[in-house]
């Protein structure tokens, strides 16, 4: 599967799941460049959306734990 269809699932996914995961951070603020780094040697939509989801989980903990100490 070539780049572009396996950018193109990442960001299907992402848009499908725009509210749970951090997945809006990629739709807001990554962009092709951001999503072929990140996924780079995946060979299937599934290893290149589980490569976006294991940072998308991390980025969006640690946002949610800057939320909780804001007054």
């Amino acid at each position: 599967m070539n780049t572009n269809t396996l950018i193109q699932a990442v960001r299907d996914h992402a848009q499908e799941n725009y509210e749970a995961g951090g997945w809006d951070i990629l739709v807001e603020c990554w962009d092709n460049s951001d999503i072929a780094e990140q996924i780079e040697g995946a060979t299937t939509e599934a290893e290149a959306i589980a490569e976006c989801a294991y940072i998308l989980n991390l980025l969006d903990e640690n946002r949610r734990e800057i939320e909780a100490t804001a007054f």
